[in-house]
């Protein structure tokens, strides 16, 4: 019984000690997002460009893009610390009266980023899993109108 009391209490502190080091170097934990990223739809291609600000905080913005090429941003995006936490910030187009929605980083293991904001009405988790250096998968999910829900997004490297 105390070995398996002892392995929790590692457990525990490894998973802790996992989203502190996260939290504290967003520059080195969120470096695979760095650059422009695309995904084919049937109706163009999804766009996402993230770059590393003077501050240390990442910013990027996301694009749809017709068959014809015409842009249209979508998506303001922010990866920042507000006080210790770590945030994910969007600012969608069209959407919440132009102001910020944050959702918060709740976990990082083994290269997958969980941020939640569970009063936000859809979605209430975005995720980035990093899957090397020409690929990376996003994900939203949660619930809207009682229906569990979840889009994916899978990128390329630009």
């Amino acid at each position: 019984m105390k070995r398996i009391y002892f392995s929790f209490v590692i457990l525990i502190f490894i998973c802790f000690y996992t989203n502190v080091q996260a939290q504290k170097n967003l520059s080195q934990t969120f470096a695979f997002v760095l650059g422009s990223w695309e995904m084919q739809t049937s109706k163009g291609k999804i766009v996402e460009h993230w770059e590393l600000n003077p501050d240390k905080t990442l910013s990027g913005k996301s694009y749809s893009v017709n068959a014809k090429g015409d842009s249209l941003l979508t998506e303001t995006l922010q990866i920042k610390k507000i006080g210790k936490e770590t945030f994910y910030c969007s600012i969608v187009t069209k959407q919440n009266e132009g102001k910020e929605t944050c959702f918060k980083l709740i976990s990082s293991k083994d290269k997958v980023y969980v941020f939640e904001n569970k009063t936000h009405d859809f979605p209430q988790r975005i995720v980035y899993q990093d899957q090397g250096k020409i690929e990376m998968l996003a994900w939203i999910e949660g619930e809207l109108n009682g229906k569990s829900r979840k889009s994916e997004f899978r990128y390329k490297r630009q």
